[in-house]
């Protein structure tokens, strides 16, 4: 991996893989939805290039299986399982105290808008809305919060956390490590000296429809909004 010593390696994902490997790859997902702060992380493109990298991750931290495909389902169980978890404690946050955040003032970290957003996808998607979230960057992040604001069936949104989480690491893990051995075999091409451009189109891919929903989307007020979540 190249050296890493400016903020934009922030946006990398090979820095987090070279700084923390396995356990911060982890902690990231797991950020991302139960602690709310990691809607500015790269989630969809830290588990595609982790996936890339999922031998070297996996012998470095427990020692390699011997086999890739282990190795990467290794890999891919651990993220969901972090997934699963952090969705679980951002819906019991908003069953608890979620009401609270729509009197809270935007900061840093918090933006009132994208809890919007996120209600609004829940309202037009219902349940699908937890698995379909996943592929989606800071709608993801709220949610779950804001199924557990709407009191969502613990067992159905348990079932649907479960499956999207899956789906979601699972499908970008293996992805990037499949897809790196077929250019590498098919046309020698290494797709590790090609992240930059990877990594661009994933977030193109990723957030072109948010960005869209958010421009060009039918507004709710706010107000109508808190009263209808209060009642």
């Amino acid at each position: 991996m190249k050296d890493f010593n400016t903020w934009k390696d922030l946006l990398n994902p090979e820095f987090y893989i070279a700084m923390g490997g396995f356990w911060l790859v982890l902690f990231i997902v797991f950020a991302e939805t139960g602690l709310f702060v990691g809607f500015f992380l790269p989630g969809d493109s830290l588990l595609f290039v982790s996936g890339i990298y999922a031998v070297d991750i996996i012998k470095e931290t427990f020692g390699s299986t011997g086999s890739d495909f282990m190795d990467t389902t290794i890999l891919a169980s651990c993220v969901a399982l972090a997934a699963v978890i952090g969705n679980e404690v951002g819906y019991y946050f908003g069953l608890k105290t979620g009401p609270a955040l729509y009197k809270r003032k935007d900061s840093l970290l918090f933006k009132k808008k994208y809890l919007y957003q996120a209600h609004d996808f829940f309202e037009k998607h219902g349940a699908l809305a937890v698995i379909m979230a996943r592929f989606l960057p800071v709608v993801r992040t709220f949610t779950p919060i804001v199924a557990g604001i709407v009191k969502m069936d613990k067992k159905e949104f348990l079932r649907d956390n479960i499956i999207g989480a899956v789906l979601w690491s699972f499908l970008l893990i293996f992805a990037g490590h499949y897809l790196d051995k077929l250019f590498i075999e098919q046309f020698g091409i290494d797709l590790k000296k090609k992240l930059e451009i990877i990594i661009i189109v994933i977030v193109l891919i990723t957030t072109v429809p948010v960005i869209v929903k958010f421009l060009f989307g039918k507004k709710e007020a706010p107000s109508d909004f808190e009263d209808r979540t209060l009642d």
